[in-house]
């Protein structure tokens, strides 16, 4: 399988839309998740997944809706395959639309309705066309609100600490050294640790551990970029070693970082 990358950049609290455009023939995704939303469009075949306990079939026109921290593969049903394009979009920058309430959940992994259809394509084009803010808000507004009405309407509102979130949610983001607890965060929040981890997901769609280990691993892909190899980058990043780190990267994004450090020098990625 082939795909080509990129970063799109915007001015929201969460700065990195990753794209991508796929291909698939023969051969399968290993289960792993993201911390993001998966918003994707089959273009060609049949993209078969299972999601949720359920197996699910994409095709050509539909469009995949992908709960962040949520356990998925993928695989072929034939030897035709199928492509698909995709934006992995960050639930800061869901949040700030629905303003504090709880993450949009589409329980079902694809979805024919038009508007939702037509929202994510809009919002994936968005971000291929360039680094345009205010397009990219507007469309990522319409998309929200597709979301919002496919799973019910809106959302009730609850009350969380969105400033002690956003303050964890910085030090996160800093890549702190290894020995990170939920004391440490709780003294940070300036709240109890649990109130604070549910508040943490609800607004964000994971937990505290989880998203730091997803900066880690970005940390890690950035110093593997830079010629870094692969045990000096997991150490960099803080992973306890090379195995630990090949773990969580593989459970991410589908493949081990060998794979993915070899196909980002040709700038592809293959899974």
């Amino acid at each position: 399988m082939q795909s080509n990358l990129e970063n799109w950049h915007v001015g929201l609290q969460s700065s990195r839309v990753e794209l991508i455009e796929a291909q698939l023939h023969g051969g399968s995704f290993s289960p792993h998740r993201h911390d993001t939303y998966t918003i994707a469009v089959t273009t060609t075949g049949v993209q078969s997944f299972n999601y949720r306990g359920d197996r699910w079939r994409s095709l050509p026109g539909q469009a995949m809706i992908l709960h962040p921290d949520e356990v998925h593969d993928g695989y072929c049903i034939d030897h035709n395959g199928f492509s698909y394009r995709a934006a992995y979009l960050p639930p800061a920058h869901v949040q700030t639309v629905v303003g504090g309430a709880a993450l949009p959940f589409l329980a079902e992994g694809v979805s024919t309705d038009a508007d939702l259809v037509g929202s994510a394509l809009r919002l994936i084009a968005m971000c291929s066309n360039g680094n345009e803010s205010f397009g990219y808000q507007d469309a990522l507004q319409q998309l929200v609100s597709a979301m919002q009405r496919c799973e019910g309407g809106q959302p009730t509102k609850r009350t969380v600490n969105r400033e002690a979130v956003a303050r964890v949610r910085e030090f996160l983001d800093s890549v702190p050294e290894p020995g990170t607890s939920l004391l440490q965060l709780e003294a940070i929040a300036g709240y109890d640790r649990w109130q604070l981890s549910r508040d943490f997901r609800s607004l964000l769609g994971t937990s505290p551990y989880r998203y730091l280990q997803c900066r880690r691993l970005e940390r890690a892909k950035q110093l593997l970029r830079s010629g870094l190899g692969l045990a000096a980058a997991a150490h960099e990043a803080g992973f306890a070693d090379q195995s630990h780190f090949g773990r969580i990267f593989k459970r991410t994004f589908g493949t081990t970082p060998l794979v993915w450090h070899r196909a980002a020098q040709l700038r592809t990625i293959i899974l």
